[in-house]
């Protein structure tokens, strides 16, 4: 007889995800992918960060005989999931080189005696002869649950964060065909989509594809202008906020993270050229501490189970939309309001653009970095809402949002077909052989050592731009780029070459509009305008949420854990609109299970007795 539909409110999935997790109801296609999960299906699960991923397989682990197996690319995010799960009453261990050997030999034995309900595995471990053999143990006693593949676009050699150990967990179908697999992302084109299927042998899987849609974050783009001014700016309103800044170099991670300090931010450095042991602790700080600035190159994010980053920023271009994505992704995973926000300029191409050139990667893949990179520039340029060009990148249809800086602040058109001409004009007449800071000074007249060296004070375009100012250049040659009428040679240091789309607006036989661009503003935004994303109702000033909040601290602290593994922001939020009396109605505040409601009831109830509703 089929298994009860996991939707109904009294089924044995909806069950745990009350008395154990603390929530009511399930999100999205949450209760589709977890009943196919448990018949023992296959799926793949594309599902953005913060829509609740991890519950599509810890609830099927918890439903199943025996053990589910998660494969986990990061020991920390391994530690966080584990930590949350302890917390909420599930016996869970991870298995990988943080541990000591005496400390993995009494997680191997435990695994073996049937006391885990869930196991964390990196993917060089799980494939060694010694767990390879733990796994045979299980399935001759029929007590191995399930695999969960977590970032599975890291099987993607088009992807950003290719790890090839990956490609070898095909293996697992291949030894253990009855084990149901659920391989899950936050981010993957069609592309990648196709390469996880075919890597991983899920070819009979089901694949679930939720909203990419992320409403409670807010997209600005600005030109770069003065990057350090602009990102202080855009910090000014958000003191006190966790946050990560994302930058292209180590050097300039560096640089950024001490010059912030001297601005007073709590900011510190990560990336790969810092030892294990800095990088360690400065990942533990941003963790457990509150309002601290992760500086970073893209070492630093994939799998940080942080809810409460209330921004991400860049300094610079991401060479794809979906790193953009992942990485923007990584603000606001516990719903409230949150900010992603960018400053870029020409030089990021030009630099993007001569690294793909210059790897060794085959012509293939070169091609399909540098349609990526121009899509990235397009979203950049596009003058249409931000979301909807996002999330059509990913095969999503979507209406404007009015909560990005294009819906808020529409920018102007123009005819440019004029402008275009003479910027076109410049680059051939100068050969192709120079980059826009050289064009713009010929086209505005600059009379420059380079200009007289090789005679372009002499051509008939010297001059012609003298109307538009250096920075509305920029965005012109920025915007032909995007709009692949120019292209940036890498191999000559950036020299914009014109493309075959660009013979009809040469020619006088096409006509183009562009953006005009921005005048120059603080990026501060009002705290009004930010607050949308709160529960109506709550009040940041309320005595109680300040005091739950030292409370969780203090717990937080004695456990040596991160402060959202005690209670997430949400639910302290929920507990000064709720007022829970007693202990049934604490397990009414979502993100309290019975496990926690038995460990933190009292004090919280406590805490809530002394600070009625003024």
């Amino acid at each position: 007889m089929p298994a009860e539909p996991v939707g109904d409110a009294r089924s044995p999935a909806q069950e745990i995800l009350q008395r154990v997790f603390g929530y009511g109801a399930f999100r999205d296609r949450q209760g589709e992918i977890i009943d196919h999960v448990v018949r023992g299906g296959d799926a793949l699960v594309l599902m953005p960060t913060g829509g609740g991923k991890s519950l599509c397989y810890q609830i099927p682990a918890l439903l199943r005989d025996g053990v589910g197996v998660v494969v986990s690319p990061l020991i920390a995010l391994m530690q966080d999931q584990v930590d949350a799960l302890l917390q909420a009453g599930v016996r869970a261990a991870f298995l990988n080189s943080s541990l000591d050997f005496d400390a993995v030999v009494d997680t191997e034995r435990r695994l073996l005696r049937g006391e885990l309900d869930l196991v964390y595995v990196a993917p060089e471990r799980l494939l060694t002869e010694r767990f390879i053999g733990l796994l045979d143990a299980l399935v001759e006693r029929g007590q191995l649950a399930l695999f969960a593949i977590d970032e599975a676009h890291c099987v993607s050699q088009w992807g950003h964060d290719f790890r090839p150990e990956y490609i070898q967990l095909s293996r697992l179908h291949e030894r253990y065909p009855q084990t149901p697999r659920i391989a899950l992302t936050a981010t993957a084109d069609a592309l990648t989509r196709e390469e996880i299927v075919v890597r991983l042998g899920l070819d009979s899987a089901r694949i679930f594809v939720s909203s990419f849609d992320r409403p409670n974050i807010r997209y600005t783009i600005v030109e770069r202008d003065n990057p350090r001014r602009q990102l202080l700016d855009f910090l000014a309103g958000r003191r006190g906020e966790a946050g990560i800044v994302y930058c292209l170099s180590r050097k300039k991670v560096d640089e950024t993270a001490e010059w912030l300090g001297t601005q007073g931010v709590a900011a510190l450095p990560y990336h790969a050229g810092l030892d294990a042991a800095t990088r360690q602790r400065h990942q533990q700080r941003f963790l457990r501490e509150d309002g601290i600035v992760m500086v970073a190159t893209i070492a630093f994010g994939m799998g940080i189970d942080k809810p409460d980053v209330r921004f991400v920023a860049h300094l610079d271009l991401p060479k794809t939309l979906e790193a953009y994505y992942q990485e923007t992704g990584r603000a606001g995973r516990d719903g409230e309001a949150a900010e992603a926000w960018m400053t870029y300029g020409l030089n990021d191409v030009v630099i993007h653009r001569q690294r793909i050139d210059e790897s060794p990667s085959g012509d293939e893949q070169k091609r399909v970095e540098r349609q990526k990179l121009e899509a990235m520039l397009g979203f950049c340029e596009s003058a249409q809402c931000r979301r909807v060009t996002l999330l059509n990148y990913f095969g999503e249809a979507a209406e404007p949002c009015g909560n990005c800086d294009v819906c808020l602040d529409p920018p102007e058109l123009w005819d440019a077909t004029v402008a275009a001409r003479k910027a076109m004009s410049a680059a051939l007449r100068t050969g192709q052989r120079f980059g826009a800071g050289h064009l713009i000074d010929l086209l505005r007249g600059k009379k420059t050592e380079k200009m007289t060296q090789y005679g372009h004070d002499a051509l008939p375009t010297f001059g012609v731009g003298a109307d538009i100012d250096e920075s509305g250049w920029r965005s012109i040659f920025r915007q032909l780029l995007a709009a692949g009428l120019l292209e940036a040679d890498a191999s000559a240091y950036g020299a914009l070459v014109l493309s075959e789309n660009a013979r009809p607006i040469l020619r006088g036989e096409a006509e183009l509009r562009l953006r005009r661009p921005r005048p120059r503003k603080k990026a501060g935004g009002s705290k009004e305008r930010r607050s949308s994303g709160s529960a109506a109702g709550f009040d940041s000033d309320d005595p109680l949420i300040q005091v739950l909040r030292v409370w969780r601290a203090e717990k937080a602290k004695e456990q040596g854990v991160p402060a959202y593994v005690i209670l997430h922001d949400r639910s302290l939020r929920e507990l000064a609109l709720l007022r829970p009396a007693d202990a049934e109605a604490l397990l009414d505040v979502p993100g309290i299970g019975v496990a926690k409601a038995e460990r933190y009831g009292a004090d919280v109830l406590t805490l809530v007795a002394r600070h009625p509703l003024r």
